[in-house]
């Protein structure tokens, strides 16, 4: 078999594509997140909430985005093992850095034994189990974008509740805390609402157009 010949395309996909995420996340990581040293777009408002949308949620969507995909283009089985390891991975980092930071504090904190940050093992399970469900191995883009969405939206209303209600102390007081905040648009909730839905809401309706994308390029599992 004749091996593929090098092209100057290769290049652009194997190194300056590559390189341009190292670079956003650098961005993300140091310029947006609101706990960075350099932070360009401050902590309160609604470019604060941009920064939090940009980092916390763009790290959350990727969490829950891969099951969500694999569930749309395999099966239900497929992005449920994914949301498995996504979600398992996010939230040992997660509490684990939590657990860090409130580690001076009196008494201290264990995040392990956070039910809303260990629900995320559960979520990220489920949302590419129901997707793939809800789909059923359809590539019809509206199918897709309605199991994507659907399973999205329902992920962030049952993160929000344990995040609002069963949280640790200091998690669950930034929460209501967010939903009482009025400093978007003077509007109390909407804050809190922006967090935690706008996301999921960007989640459900991008990854089924990269779904859709991805089988007209046949990059999709081999089904027998």
């Amino acid at each position: 078999m004749e091996t593929e010949k090098f092209k100057l395309i290769d290049i652009f996909y194997g190194i300056i594509i590559p390189l341009i995420l190292v670079l956003l996340v650098v961005v993300l990581a140091v310029y947006v997140n609101p706990g960075g040293e350099h932070h360009v777009l401050g902590l309160t408002g609604l470019s604060g909430t941009i920064a939090v949308i940009f980092t916390e949620g763009f790290a959350q969507m990727i969490v829950l985005g891969v099951p969500l995909v694999l569930g749309l283009l395999w099966n239900k089985w497929a992005g449920g093992a994914a949301g498995f390891i996504m979600g398992s991975v996010y939230y040992l980092s997660t509490a684990g850095l939590f657990t860090g930071d409130y580690a001076s504090y009196k008494p201290a904190y264990n995040f392990f034994g956070d039910i809303s940050l260990l629900a995320w093992i559960v979520n990220a399970v489920a949302i590419g189990y129901m997707a793939g469900a809800l789909c059923n191995k359809s590539t019809n883009f509206k199918r897709m974008l309605g199991a994507g969405l659907t399973a999205a939206v329902i992920i962030a209303t049952i993160q929000a509740y344990l995040n609002y209600t069963v949280a640790l102390t200091v998690s669950r007081n930034m929460a209501i805390g967010e939903w009482k905040d009025t400093s978007v648009l003077g509007i109390a909730g909407l804050y809190g609402f922006i967090l935690a839905f706008v996301p999921s809401i960007a989640l459900g309706i991008i990854v089924p157009i990269i779904a859709k994308v991805m089988t007209w390029y046949g990059i999709q599992p081999m089904r027998h």
